[in-house]
Protein backbone atom coordinates (compact mmCIF):
# COMPACT_ATOMS: atom_id res chain seq x y z
CA UNK A 1 0.00 0.00 0.00
CA UNK A 2 1.62 3.26 -1.03
CA UNK A 3 2.26 6.11 1.32
CA UNK A 4 -0.11 9.03 1.01
CA UNK A 5 1.09 12.10 -0.61
CA UNK A 6 2.28 15.29 1.50
CA UNK A 7 2.85 18.41 -0.07
CA UNK A 8 6.31 19.44 0.93
CA UNK A 9 6.48 23.65 2.41
CA UNK A 10 9.41 25.62 3.08
CA UNK A 11 11.26 24.87 6.11
CA UNK A 12 10.76 28.69 7.10
CA UNK A 13 6.66 27.96 6.73
CA UNK A 14 7.51 24.58 8.83
CA UNK A 15 8.91 26.82 11.85
CA UNK A 16 7.32 29.44 11.48
CA UNK A 17 3.53 27.15 12.23
CA UNK A 18 5.68 24.94 14.63
CA UNK A 19 6.36 27.98 16.59
CA UNK A 20 2.62 29.48 16.42
CA UNK A 21 1.20 26.15 17.67
CA UNK A 22 3.65 25.89 20.31
CA UNK A 23 2.80 29.81 21.39
CA UNK A 24 -0.84 29.28 21.20
CA UNK A 25 -0.41 26.07 23.48
CA UNK A 26 1.78 27.30 25.66
CA UNK A 27 -0.45 30.47 26.13
CA UNK A 28 -3.16 28.05 27.27
CA UNK A 29 -0.57 26.38 29.73
CA UNK A 30 0.37 29.28 31.31
CA UNK A 31 -3.13 29.56 32.03
CA UNK A 32 -3.02 26.36 33.72
CA UNK A 33 -4.66 25.99 37.20
CA UNK A 34 -1.97 27.48 40.09
CA UNK A 35 -1.72 23.92 41.50
CA UNK A 36 0.61 22.85 38.43
CA UNK A 37 2.61 25.57 39.49
CA UNK A 38 3.05 23.04 42.54
CA UNK A 39 4.28 20.27 40.59
CA UNK A 40 6.56 22.67 38.10
CA UNK A 41 9.12 24.71 40.15
CA UNK A 42 10.02 21.97 42.66
CA UNK A 43 10.46 19.70 40.04
CA UNK A 44 13.32 22.33 38.22
CA UNK A 45 15.02 22.22 42.10
CA UNK A 46 14.71 18.66 41.81
CA UNK A 47 15.92 18.27 38.70
CA UNK A 48 18.93 20.63 39.36
CA UNK A 49 19.86 18.52 42.78
CA UNK A 50 18.96 14.75 40.85
CA UNK A 51 20.98 15.53 37.96
CA UNK A 52 23.93 17.64 40.01
CA UNK A 53 24.07 14.73 42.61
CA UNK A 54 24.65 12.79 39.36
CA UNK A 55 27.56 14.32 37.96
CA UNK A 56 29.61 14.75 41.47
CA UNK A 57 28.66 11.26 42.87
CA UNK A 58 31.43 9.72 41.23
CA UNK A 59 34.16 12.18 41.65
CA UNK A 60 32.55 12.18 45.91
CA UNK A 61 32.99 8.15 45.98
CA UNK A 62 36.28 8.02 44.52
CA UNK A 63 37.74 11.05 46.14
CA UNK A 64 36.15 11.28 49.65
CA UNK A 65 34.57 7.35 50.14
CA UNK A 66 37.41 6.00 48.78
CA UNK A 67 36.76 3.42 46.56
CA UNK A 68 37.86 2.73 43.49
CA UNK A 69 36.39 3.21 39.90
CA UNK A 70 35.12 0.12 39.23
CA UNK A 71 33.36 0.36 42.53
CA UNK A 72 31.55 3.50 42.19
CA UNK A 73 30.28 3.00 38.72
CA UNK A 74 28.90 0.23 40.86
CA UNK A 75 27.14 2.76 43.09
CA UNK A 76 25.85 4.47 40.22
CA UNK A 77 24.25 0.96 38.58
CA UNK A 78 22.49 0.77 42.65
CA UNK A 79 21.30 3.90 42.16
CA UNK A 80 19.69 4.67 38.59
CA UNK A 81 18.44 1.27 38.10
CA UNK A 82 17.07 1.33 41.70
CA UNK A 83 15.19 4.35 40.80
CA UNK A 84 13.56 2.43 38.10
CA UNK A 85 12.62 -0.53 40.24
CA UNK A 86 11.27 1.65 42.60
CA UNK A 87 9.13 3.57 40.49
CA UNK A 88 7.51 -0.23 39.40
CA UNK A 89 6.84 -0.81 42.56
CA UNK A 90 5.53 2.52 44.19
CA UNK A 91 4.15 3.90 41.15
CA UNK A 92 0.31 2.99 42.41
CA UNK A 93 0.64 4.12 45.84
CA UNK A 94 0.28 8.07 44.86
CA UNK A 95 -3.17 6.53 43.60
CA UNK A 96 -3.75 5.56 47.17
CA UNK A 97 -2.58 8.56 49.17
CA UNK A 98 -3.32 11.51 46.41
CA UNK A 99 -0.60 13.82 44.53
CA UNK A 100 -0.47 16.18 46.80
CA UNK A 101 0.87 14.05 49.53
CA UNK A 102 2.66 11.96 47.94
CA UNK A 103 4.96 14.84 46.32
CA UNK A 104 5.31 16.20 50.05
CA UNK A 105 6.33 12.83 51.20
CA UNK A 106 8.69 11.72 48.68
CA UNK A 107 10.69 15.26 48.59
CA UNK A 108 10.81 15.22 52.59
CA UNK A 109 12.13 11.73 52.54
CA UNK A 110 14.89 12.69 49.14
CA UNK A 111 15.60 15.40 51.62
CA UNK A 112 16.46 12.84 54.96
CA UNK A 113 18.30 10.88 52.71
CA UNK A 114 20.57 13.76 51.45
CA UNK A 115 21.35 14.75 54.63
CA UNK A 116 22.46 11.68 55.46
CA UNK A 117 24.69 11.48 52.39
CA UNK A 118 26.00 14.72 53.40
CA UNK A 119 26.58 13.84 57.26
CA UNK A 120 29.03 10.93 55.70
CA UNK A 121 31.64 13.75 54.56
CA UNK A 122 30.59 15.84 57.18
CA UNK A 123 31.35 13.59 60.35
CA UNK A 124 34.73 12.22 60.62
CA UNK A 125 34.15 8.80 59.48
CA UNK A 126 36.78 6.03 58.30
CA UNK A 127 36.46 5.64 54.21
CA UNK A 128 36.84 2.99 52.26
CA UNK A 129 34.74 -0.12 50.87
CA UNK A 130 31.76 -0.94 53.92
CA UNK A 131 33.03 1.79 56.53
CA UNK A 132 30.99 3.57 58.18
CA UNK A 133 31.11 6.29 56.16
CA UNK A 134 30.53 4.10 52.66
CA UNK A 135 27.22 2.36 54.90
CA UNK A 136 25.77 5.94 55.99
CA UNK A 137 25.80 7.23 52.63
CA UNK A 138 24.31 3.94 51.09
CA UNK A 139 21.46 4.30 53.67
CA UNK A 140 21.06 7.89 52.41
CA UNK A 141 21.16 7.07 48.83
CA UNK A 142 18.87 3.89 49.72
CA UNK A 143 16.41 6.85 51.20
CA UNK A 144 16.97 8.83 47.88
CA UNK A 145 16.41 6.08 45.63
CA UNK A 146 13.21 5.29 47.24
CA UNK A 147 11.54 8.43 47.62
CA UNK A 148 12.71 9.30 43.76
CA UNK A 149 10.53 6.00 43.10
CA UNK A 150 6.81 7.47 44.38
CA UNK A 151 7.98 11.01 43.52
CA UNK A 152 8.76 10.55 39.71
CA UNK A 153 4.78 8.74 38.70
CA UNK A 154 3.48 11.58 41.70
CA UNK A 155 4.32 14.51 39.36
CA UNK A 156 3.31 13.06 36.20
CA UNK A 157 0.51 11.82 37.85
CA UNK A 158 -0.04 15.92 38.93
CA UNK A 159 0.36 16.83 35.47
CA UNK A 160 -2.81 14.73 34.52
CA UNK A 161 -4.72 15.93 37.52
CA UNK A 162 -4.39 19.55 36.82
CA UNK A 163 -4.57 19.89 32.60
CA UNK A 164 -7.29 19.83 30.42
CA UNK A 165 -7.15 17.85 26.92
CA UNK A 166 -5.23 21.35 25.31
CA UNK A 167 -2.56 21.60 27.78
CA UNK A 168 -1.92 18.16 28.68
CA UNK A 169 0.66 17.33 25.65
CA UNK A 170 2.58 20.49 26.38
CA UNK A 171 2.33 19.66 30.10
CA UNK A 172 4.19 16.61 30.03
CA UNK A 173 6.76 18.39 27.45
CA UNK A 174 7.61 21.49 30.21
CA UNK A 175 8.09 18.91 33.04
CA UNK A 176 10.66 16.94 30.79
CA UNK A 177 12.47 20.11 29.79
CA UNK A 178 11.99 21.79 33.31
CA UNK A 179 13.98 18.48 34.65
CA UNK A 180 16.90 19.35 31.85
CA UNK A 181 16.89 22.83 32.59
CA UNK A 182 17.28 22.14 36.47
CA UNK A 183 20.63 20.25 35.35
CA UNK A 184 22.08 23.06 33.32
CA UNK A 185 21.44 25.51 36.08
CA UNK A 186 23.10 22.83 38.72
CA UNK A 187 26.55 23.49 36.97
CA UNK A 188 27.49 27.02 37.62
CA UNK A 189 25.67 26.34 41.54
CA UNK A 190 28.26 23.43 42.09
CA UNK A 191 31.19 24.96 40.23
CA UNK A 192 31.00 28.51 42.38
CA UNK A 193 30.29 26.12 45.96
CA UNK A 194 33.09 23.86 45.49
CA UNK A 195 35.76 25.98 44.74
CA UNK A 196 34.69 28.43 47.34
CA UNK A 197 34.44 26.06 49.89
CA UNK A 198 37.09 23.77 49.56
CA UNK A 199 39.17 24.30 52.39
CA UNK A 200 36.29 23.94 54.79
CA UNK A 201 34.97 20.76 53.43
CA UNK A 202 37.99 18.78 52.43
CA UNK A 203 39.74 17.08 50.25
CA UNK A 204 37.56 18.69 47.41
CA UNK A 205 34.64 21.24 48.73
CA UNK A 206 32.27 18.13 47.28
CA UNK A 207 30.77 18.21 51.01
CA UNK A 208 29.17 22.17 50.83
CA UNK A 209 27.64 20.77 47.31
CA UNK A 210 26.19 18.02 49.29
CA UNK A 211 24.52 20.30 51.82
CA UNK A 212 23.33 22.92 49.06
CA UNK A 213 21.73 20.49 47.37
CA UNK A 214 19.83 19.22 50.32
CA UNK A 215 18.83 22.64 51.53
CA UNK A 216 17.36 22.58 47.84
CA UNK A 217 15.30 19.95 48.02
CA UNK A 218 13.90 21.50 51.37
CA UNK A 219 12.99 24.17 49.31
CA UNK A 220 11.33 22.04 46.78
CA UNK A 221 9.38 20.54 49.26
CA UNK A 222 7.99 23.52 51.29
CA UNK A 223 7.14 25.12 47.90
CA UNK A 224 5.02 21.97 46.63
CA UNK A 225 3.31 21.77 50.07
CA UNK A 226 2.77 25.51 50.30
CA UNK A 227 1.33 25.59 46.97
CA UNK A 228 -0.85 22.91 46.38
CA UNK A 229 -3.00 23.39 49.31
CA UNK A 230 -6.21 21.08 50.02
CA UNK A 231 -8.46 24.07 48.66
CA UNK A 232 -6.17 24.80 45.16
CA UNK A 233 -5.69 21.05 44.63
CA UNK A 234 -9.72 20.89 44.82
CA UNK A 235 -9.95 24.40 42.30
CA UNK A 236 -7.83 22.92 39.97
CA UNK A 237 -9.41 19.61 39.51
CA UNK A 238 -13.13 21.20 38.95
CA UNK A 239 -11.61 24.12 36.76
CA UNK A 240 -9.95 20.97 34.46
CA UNK A 241 -13.20 19.17 34.55
CA UNK A 242 -15.50 22.38 33.62
CA UNK A 243 -12.33 23.13 30.47
CA UNK A 244 -12.65 19.25 29.43
CA UNK A 245 -16.55 19.60 29.60
CA UNK A 246 -16.40 22.82 27.59
CA UNK A 247 -14.17 21.65 25.04
CA UNK A 248 -16.49 18.11 24.64
CA UNK A 249 -19.30 20.56 24.26
CA UNK A 250 -17.72 22.38 21.08
CA UNK A 251 -16.84 19.44 19.47
CA UNK A 252 -13.13 20.04 20.29
CA UNK A 253 -12.41 16.42 21.75
CA UNK A 254 -11.63 13.64 19.50
CA UNK A 255 -12.93 10.64 20.52
CA UNK A 256 -9.75 8.04 20.80
CA UNK A 257 -8.86 5.84 18.00
CA UNK A 258 -8.46 2.63 20.15
CA UNK A 259 -10.94 3.05 22.54
CA UNK A 260 -13.30 0.53 21.20
CA UNK A 261 -10.42 -1.87 20.45
CA UNK A 262 -9.41 -1.42 24.41
CA UNK A 263 -13.18 -2.25 25.20
CA UNK A 264 -13.05 -5.23 23.23
CA UNK A 265 -9.52 -6.12 24.79
CA UNK A 266 -10.64 -6.70 27.77
CA UNK A 267 -13.88 -8.84 27.64
CA UNK A 268 -13.55 -11.85 29.06
CA UNK A 269 -13.34 -15.28 27.45
CA UNK A 270 -16.67 -17.55 27.72
CA UNK A 271 -15.05 -20.15 29.68
CA UNK A 272 -12.40 -19.93 32.84
CA UNK A 273 -9.01 -18.34 32.63
CA UNK A 274 -6.38 -20.85 32.38
CA UNK A 275 -4.64 -21.24 35.78
CA UNK A 276 -0.56 -20.49 35.53
CA UNK A 277 1.65 -22.46 37.42
CA UNK A 278 4.36 -20.09 38.47
CA UNK A 279 6.64 -22.23 41.03
CA UNK A 280 9.77 -22.66 38.03
CA UNK A 281 9.40 -19.23 37.59
CA UNK A 282 9.54 -18.35 41.32
CA UNK A 283 12.60 -20.94 41.87
CA UNK A 284 14.32 -19.53 38.50
CA UNK A 285 14.05 -15.83 39.70
CA UNK A 286 15.25 -16.62 43.23
CA UNK A 287 18.59 -18.24 42.09
CA UNK A 288 19.15 -15.61 39.37
CA UNK A 289 19.22 -12.87 42.12
CA UNK A 290 21.17 -15.12 43.92
CA UNK A 291 23.45 -15.41 40.96
CA UNK A 292 23.52 -11.64 40.27
CA UNK A 293 24.85 -10.72 43.91
CA UNK A 294 27.54 -13.31 43.45
CA UNK A 295 28.20 -11.92 40.13
CA UNK A 296 28.77 -8.64 41.71
CA UNK A 297 30.55 -9.50 45.08
CA UNK A 298 33.20 -11.27 42.43
CA UNK A 299 33.85 -8.46 40.35
CA UNK A 300 34.36 -6.30 43.62
CA UNK A 301 36.78 -9.17 44.57
CA UNK A 302 35.00 -9.61 47.56
CA UNK A 303 34.32 -13.76 46.64
CA UNK A 304 36.92 -15.49 44.84
CA UNK A 305 34.93 -16.79 42.26
CA UNK A 306 35.90 -16.19 38.18
CA UNK A 307 33.64 -13.28 37.31
CA UNK A 308 33.29 -13.77 33.86
CA UNK A 309 32.03 -17.45 34.42
CA UNK A 310 29.37 -15.87 37.08
CA UNK A 311 28.62 -13.27 34.45
CA UNK A 312 27.78 -16.83 31.71
CA UNK A 313 25.96 -18.18 34.87
CA UNK A 314 23.32 -15.16 35.14
CA UNK A 315 22.87 -14.34 31.67
CA UNK A 316 22.07 -18.20 31.27
CA UNK A 317 19.72 -17.80 34.24
CA UNK A 318 18.14 -14.49 33.10
CA UNK A 319 17.32 -16.12 29.66
CA UNK A 320 15.95 -19.22 31.20
CA UNK A 321 13.74 -17.43 33.47
CA UNK A 322 12.50 -15.14 30.53
CA UNK A 323 11.70 -18.05 28.60
CA UNK A 324 9.58 -19.81 31.27
CA UNK A 325 8.09 -16.50 31.97
CA UNK A 326 6.85 -16.17 28.31
CA UNK A 327 6.01 -19.72 27.35
CA UNK A 328 2.69 -19.54 29.13
CA UNK A 329 1.80 -15.78 27.98
CA UNK A 330 1.43 -16.37 24.42
CA UNK A 331 -0.01 -12.56 24.45
CA UNK A 332 2.44 -10.60 25.92
CA UNK A 333 4.83 -8.24 24.07
CA UNK A 334 7.50 -9.50 24.50
CA UNK A 335 6.02 -12.49 21.83
CA UNK A 336 6.63 -9.59 19.32
CA UNK A 337 10.21 -10.44 17.58
CA UNK A 338 10.12 -6.62 15.85
CA UNK A 339 9.00 -5.23 19.43
CA UNK A 340 12.09 -6.75 21.12
CA UNK A 341 14.81 -6.09 18.80
CA UNK A 342 13.76 -2.61 18.64
CA UNK A 343 13.74 -1.73 22.15
CA UNK A 344 16.86 -3.33 22.62
CA UNK A 345 19.00 -2.22 19.86
CA UNK A 346 18.46 0.94 20.53
CA UNK A 347 20.63 -0.15 24.08
CA UNK A 348 24.22 0.52 22.23
CA UNK A 349 23.28 4.43 21.87
CA UNK A 350 21.40 4.97 25.15
CA UNK A 351 24.99 3.81 26.69
CA UNK A 352 25.92 7.58 25.89
CA UNK A 353 22.94 9.24 28.23
CA UNK A 354 24.32 6.79 30.82
CA UNK A 355 27.80 8.46 30.10
CA UNK A 356 26.64 12.14 30.72
CA UNK A 357 27.25 10.99 34.10
CA UNK A 358 29.28 8.28 34.13
CA UNK A 359 32.12 8.81 32.26
CA UNK A 360 31.48 13.05 31.87
CA UNK A 361 32.64 14.17 34.53
CA UNK A 362 35.79 11.77 35.37
CA UNK A 363 36.69 12.96 31.82
CA UNK A 364 36.67 16.58 32.32
CA UNK A 365 37.82 16.49 35.61
CA UNK A 366 40.86 14.20 35.04
CA UNK A 367 41.74 14.56 31.38
CA UNK A 368 41.62 18.62 31.78
CA UNK A 369 43.42 18.52 35.35
CA UNK A 370 44.55 22.16 35.68
CA UNK A 371 42.89 24.08 33.20
CA UNK A 372 39.22 25.70 33.56
CA UNK A 373 37.41 22.74 32.53
CA UNK A 374 38.81 21.08 34.96
CA UNK A 375 38.07 23.69 37.69
CA UNK A 376 33.99 24.31 36.34
CA UNK A 377 33.50 20.35 35.09
CA UNK A 378 30.10 20.79 36.16
CA UNK A 379 28.93 23.23 33.49
CA UNK A 380 30.23 21.57 30.70
CA UNK A 381 29.07 17.68 32.17
CA UNK A 382 25.43 19.35 31.69
CA UNK A 383 25.59 21.28 28.78
CA UNK A 384 23.44 18.50 26.85
CA UNK A 385 20.43 18.96 29.35
CA UNK A 386 20.26 23.08 28.10
CA UNK A 387 20.81 22.42 24.47
CA UNK A 388 17.79 19.88 24.55
CA UNK A 389 15.83 22.27 26.05
CA UNK A 390 16.13 24.84 23.71
CA UNK A 391 16.63 22.73 20.15
CA UNK A 392 13.97 19.81 21.23
CA UNK A 393 11.03 21.89 19.44
CA UNK A 394 12.80 23.53 16.96
CA UNK A 395 13.43 19.98 15.83
CA UNK A 396 9.53 18.28 16.66
CA UNK A 397 8.49 20.88 14.09
CA UNK A 398 10.77 20.92 11.23
CA UNK A 399 10.41 16.89 10.98
CA UNK A 400 7.58 16.49 12.56
CA UNK A 401 6.28 14.82 8.85
CA UNK A 402 9.36 13.08 8.23
CA UNK A 403 9.28 9.04 7.95
CA UNK A 404 9.41 7.87 11.92
CA UNK A 405 11.69 4.86 11.00
CA UNK A 406 13.95 7.25 9.21
CA UNK A 407 14.72 9.34 11.59
CA UNK A 408 15.25 6.33 13.79
CA UNK A 409 17.80 5.52 11.88
CA UNK A 410 19.83 9.17 11.26
CA UNK A 411 19.15 10.46 14.84
CA UNK A 412 21.20 7.70 16.25
CA UNK A 413 23.60 7.80 13.50
CA UNK A 414 24.13 11.53 14.19
CA UNK A 415 23.70 10.55 18.27
CA UNK A 416 26.69 8.00 17.88
CA UNK A 417 28.84 9.52 15.20
CA UNK A 418 30.74 12.37 16.72
CA UNK A 419 32.22 10.08 19.49
CA UNK A 420 34.33 9.37 17.16
CA UNK A 421 35.70 13.06 17.27
CA UNK A 422 36.60 12.33 21.25
CA UNK A 423 39.44 10.13 20.08
CA UNK A 424 42.05 13.28 19.06
CA UNK A 425 42.11 13.48 22.80
CA UNK A 426 41.20 15.61 24.90
CA UNK A 427 40.36 19.02 23.50
CA UNK A 428 37.76 21.30 25.43
CA UNK A 429 36.41 22.86 21.76
CA UNK A 430 36.06 19.14 20.52
CA UNK A 431 34.44 18.09 23.12
CA UNK A 432 31.83 20.85 22.78
CA UNK A 433 31.12 20.07 19.00
CA UNK A 434 30.71 16.73 20.33
CA UNK A 435 27.82 17.37 23.10
CA UNK A 436 26.17 20.15 20.50
CA UNK A 437 25.90 16.99 17.91
CA UNK A 438 25.03 14.48 19.97
CA UNK A 439 22.31 16.25 21.64
CA UNK A 440 20.68 16.98 18.20
CA UNK A 441 20.61 13.63 17.36
CA UNK A 442 19.09 12.95 20.73
CA UNK A 443 16.27 15.48 20.23
CA UNK A 444 15.96 14.18 16.52
CA UNK A 445 15.63 10.58 18.15
CA UNK A 446 14.49 10.11 21.28
CA UNK A 447 10.53 11.75 21.02
CA UNK A 448 10.26 9.15 17.93
CA UNK A 449 10.93 6.29 19.78
CA UNK A 450 7.64 5.79 21.69
CA UNK A 451 5.71 6.86 18.80
CA UNK A 452 7.16 4.16 17.08
CA UNK A 453 6.22 1.63 19.23
CA UNK A 454 2.69 3.46 19.55
CA UNK A 455 2.52 2.74 15.55
CA UNK A 456 3.56 -1.28 15.79
CA UNK A 457 1.41 -2.14 18.54
CA UNK A 458 -1.85 -4.15 17.89
CA UNK A 459 -4.78 -2.72 18.71
CA UNK A 460 -5.39 -2.43 22.23
CA UNK A 461 -2.26 -3.06 23.07
CA UNK A 462 -0.29 0.58 22.90
CA UNK A 463 -0.18 0.99 26.78
CA UNK A 464 1.65 -2.56 27.33
CA UNK A 465 3.66 -1.92 24.71
CA UNK A 466 4.77 1.70 26.08
CA UNK A 467 5.63 -0.02 29.51
CA UNK A 468 7.46 -2.78 28.18
CA UNK A 469 9.14 0.24 25.74
CA UNK A 470 10.42 1.86 29.15
CA UNK A 471 12.58 -1.62 30.06
CA UNK A 472 15.33 -1.54 28.64
CA UNK A 473 16.20 1.92 29.85
CA UNK A 474 16.69 0.49 33.10
CA UNK A 475 19.05 -2.52 31.47
CA UNK A 476 21.12 0.28 30.08
CA UNK A 477 21.74 2.41 33.40
CA UNK A 478 22.48 -0.76 35.20
CA UNK A 479 24.41 -2.57 33.05
CA UNK A 480 26.58 0.34 31.72
CA UNK A 481 27.66 1.30 35.05
CA UNK A 482 28.69 -1.67 35.76
CA UNK A 483 31.80 -1.79 33.24
CA UNK A 484 31.98 2.18 33.02
CA UNK A 485 34.16 1.92 35.93
CA UNK A 486 36.71 -0.28 35.18
CA UNK A 487 36.81 1.53 31.90
CA UNK A 488 37.67 4.91 34.43
CA UNK A 489 40.39 3.48 35.91
CA UNK A 490 42.32 1.70 32.94
CA UNK A 491 41.78 4.54 30.74
CA UNK A 492 41.38 8.02 32.75
CA UNK A 493 42.97 7.25 36.05
CA UNK A 494 43.72 9.96 38.36
CA UNK A 495 46.53 12.23 37.65
CA UNK A 496 48.69 11.21 40.84
CA UNK A 497 48.77 7.91 40.45
CA UNK A 498 51.36 8.76 37.59
CA UNK A 499 49.79 6.12 35.06
CA UNK A 500 49.43 7.58 31.45
CA UNK A 501 45.66 8.74 30.19
CA UNK A 502 44.62 7.33 26.91
CA UNK A 503 40.80 8.44 26.57
CA UNK A 504 40.90 8.50 22.78
CA UNK A 505 41.04 3.95 23.28
CA UNK A 506 38.09 4.36 25.40
CA UNK A 507 36.19 6.98 23.18
CA UNK A 508 36.53 4.24 20.29
CA UNK A 509 35.33 1.71 21.98
CA UNK A 510 32.49 3.59 23.06
CA UNK A 511 31.71 5.30 19.67
CA UNK A 512 31.97 1.27 18.28
CA UNK A 513 29.26 0.26 20.97
CA UNK A 514 26.83 3.31 20.28
CA UNK A 515 26.91 2.83 15.98
CA UNK A 516 25.74 -0.57 16.86
CA UNK A 517 21.78 0.93 16.85
CA UNK A 518 21.67 2.87 13.53
CA UNK A 519 23.82 0.29 11.65
CA UNK A 520 21.63 -2.77 12.76
CA UNK A 521 18.39 -0.01 12.40
CA UNK A 522 19.26 0.22 9.01
CA UNK A 523 19.97 -3.39 8.18
CA UNK A 524 17.05 -4.25 9.66
CA UNK A 525 14.67 -1.19 7.88
CA UNK A 526 13.05 -3.58 5.24
CA UNK A 527 11.89 -5.89 8.12
CA UNK A 528 10.93 -3.64 10.68
CA UNK A 529 8.94 -1.07 8.06
CA UNK A 530 7.36 -4.17 7.06
CA UNK A 531 5.58 -5.01 10.39
CA UNK A 532 4.63 -1.32 11.24
CA UNK A 533 0.78 -0.85 11.72
CA UNK A 534 0.36 -5.11 11.71
CA UNK A 535 1.74 -5.36 15.16
CA UNK A 536 3.15 -8.98 14.54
Amino acid sequence: MNEPQTVKKPVGQVVREAFKELGETLVAFIKAPRALWGINLPYVLEGLVYFGLLTILGKFCSENVGLTDPQAGFVYSAVTGGITFAMLLLGGVTDKIGVRNSLFLSLTMMMFGRILISLSDTLSLGNGLWSPMFILMSVGLLIMVTAYGLYQPAAYAGVKRYTNPQTAAVGYAVIYALMNLGAFIFGPISSFTRNAFESAFPPNGLGAVLWVLTGITLIAALLSRVIITKRVDRNAVDRVQREANAMKEKGQLKKEPEAKATEESVQQPAGPLEKIDNKKLIWYGMVTVIAVVMWILSMVGILALPSLLMLIVTLGLIVLSTYEYLRHRPDHPFRDVRLVFFIFILIPVQTLFAHNWLTIPYYLDRAFTGTWVSHHFEILSNLNPIIIFVITPIIAGLTARANVYRMMILGTFIMAAPTFLLTLGPIAWVFVVYIVIMSVGEAMWQPRFLQWIAEIAPEGKTGAYMGIGQFPWFLTKVLTGLYSGYFVAEYVPLPETGEPMQTGKMWFIYALIAMVSPVALWLAKSWMVKGMKKGN
